[in-house]
């Protein structure tokens, strides 16, 4: 059965840090890009961030670069999201993604809110 359980979303003020972490389960890990997506109310899901199954350079969105880190642990099966600098507009319920050739799973989400 396959999991994504993600953590470590909460409340945080603007300029404030949060790590996410993502715990996956029931498939081989190595082999799947993984990545973090984003959805705030009313908006479409977006792309945060993704991180190569091999070697390779990670990606992000215009609107975190330079502020939010993504990386993996293939030996536990973990990714993660140090989202730093944090701002309003970050405010969103964030997904953890599994992505191969054929497959593509989701986590249920983890609210993430920025406000002073």
């Amino acid at each position: 059965q396959v999991q994504l359980v993600e953590s470590g979303g909460g409340l945080m003020q603007p300029g404030g840090s949060l790590r996410l972490s993502c715990a996956a389960s029931g498939f081989t890990f190595s082999n799947y890009e993984m990545s973090w997506y984003r959805q705030a109310p009313g908006n479409e899901r977006e792309l945060v961030a993704a991180i190569p199954a091999t070697i390779g350079i990670a990606d992000y969105a215009d609107s975190v670069k330079g502020r939010f880190t993504i990386s993996r642990d293939n030996g536990k099966n973990t990714v993660s999201l140090q989202m730093d600098r944090l701002k309003p507009e970050d405010t969103a319920v964030y997904y953890c993604s599994a992505r191969a050739l054929f497959s593509h799973y989701w986590g249920q989400g983890t609210q993430v809110t920025v406000s002073s």
